[in-house]
């Protein structure tokens, strides 16, 4: 219920992406938002306002004349009380009406008469000659110069049959770009590096040593940094989790490739803050068989010979010129000796710790923070609340250090 008490104006536009916007109100609606769609004509010739007002919940509104509305101005009373006016999707012609000021129907009125502090996030959706097109090109610059939100357009297959920019973008990335709008933008301009997952340490081609690590605690982490306004590079390991929405995202297997790539996103790009949170082998086995280890009668069991993994953290920690950097311990007992003493002995400025089997797989945790003032308690919450925590503590050490 992460947009609980938001209010929504969804204004609508003519295009065939109106299909996508259906399940968009419905997102927004579980994550606790009150949905007031407003659709311009065309709109209504690709999805029916009943439709929408089905989804919504509230009155549909189309009429600029509307005397539904008591005082008959519903270009000034559906936006007062509003908290976000979202335009999805945003045709061609619409572009130009926001970038020129014009006002001839309903909802382009209510936009232009908008109160300055209610935020206009607008999603894109044309064929790709008409996003090229110089014309719209000048008038997306004027959108962006006069602090509105574009989100998107994504590149892909279009209804049309062409393939290019000006697809819409789909409803679970517009959701995370709304919810990402109301955040607090603590890390703005940072450059923030993850890492995310088990590891896997191959025996042979088709056996390994892992572990129970999700991933999710990482991924969360990385989204709640992209929305907090950061750029963020995110390097995991083996996992069922699709790419956070806006992270760049790098999928590695084994300890030693994970090490390789951290040192080398440090080596391309000044990093803020480096955030280990994947759970990486310790050891790698020495003499992983190239060929699949056969179990046969009465042989004994081949020996494997394990050599130590490279310490990331702790690489990343004595560089010259490190980002701050924040470990994660998972632990099994207890956790308020093993986490201080993990802190001091990677000679970092601050370690979360949690009991892993408590967490692994699951959707909530619960954290201690481990600095050189002691410990304070992040109390159990879903992974994404507890994310969103831990950056606006990262974001204010930050701004000190």
């Amino acid at each position: 219920m992460r947009l609980a008490g938001k209010k929504i104006v969804l204004g609508m536009t003519g295009g065939i992406a109106c299909y996508k916007v259906a399940e968009l109100v419905r997102s927004l609606g579980k994550a606790g938002a009150d949905v007031h769609v407003v659709m311009t004509q065309a709109a209504t010739q690709f999805i029916t306002p009943v439709t929408m007002q089905a989804l919504s919940g509230n009155t549909v509104f189309t009429d600029q004349w509307d005397a539904r509305i008591a005082n008959n101005m519903p270009h000034i009373d559906l936006t007062r009380d509003a908290d976000a006016i979202v335009i999805a999707p945003c045709s061609t012609d619409f572009v130009f009406k926001l970038a020129h000021g014009a006002c001839n129907d309903l909802l382009s009125t209510l936009c232009i008469a908008r109160p300055a502090h209610i935020p206009l996030l607008a999603a894109p959706a044309m064929n790709v000659e008409m996003w090229q097109n110089p014309a719209t090109q000048r008038n997306v610059s004027q959108l962006l110069a006069d602090g509105i939100l574009l989100m998107g357009p994504a590149a892909g297959d279009q209804a049309c049959g062409e393939t290019g920019m000006g697809r819409m973008l789909e409803p679970a990335q517009l959701l995370t770009e709304i919810i990402a709008a109301f955040q607090p933008k603590s890390m703005a301009g940072k450059h923030v590096l993850l890492t995310a997952g088990p590891t896997f340490e191959p025996i042979d081609p088709v056996r390994g040593i892992t572990n129970l690590s999700s991933g999710k605690m990482g991924y969360a982490i990385a989204e709640a940094a992209w929305e907090a306004g950061a750029h963020v590079t995110l390097i995991s390991g083996p996992t069922a989790l699709p790419a956070p929405y806006g992270v760049q995202c790098l999928h590695v297997q084994t300890a030693q490739q994970m090490h390789d790539a951290v040192m080398e996103a440090i080596g391309l790009q000044h990093q803020d803050a480096f955030i280990a949170v994947a759970a990486v082998a310790d050891w790698r086995v020495a003499n992983a068989s190239s060929q699949k280890l056969k179990k046969n009668s009465g042989s004994d069991m081949p020996e494997l010979k394990f050599a130590q993994n490279p310490d990331i953290l702790t690489s990343v920690a004595a560089l010259p010129d490190a980002p701050y950097c924040v470990g994660f311990a998972a632990e099994s007992e207890n956790l308020l000796v093993y986490g201080a003493a993990k802190r001091i002995k990677k000679n970092i400025p601050l370690l979360a710790g949690n009991i892993g089997h408590h967490t692994f797989g699951q959707d909530d945790n619960e954290l201690i923070l481990f600095d050189a003032n002691g410990h304070h308690h992040l109390p159990r919450a879903d992974k994404h609340t507890l994310a969103t925590q831990l950056i606006a503590e990262l974001a204010e050490r930050l701004s000190q250090h």
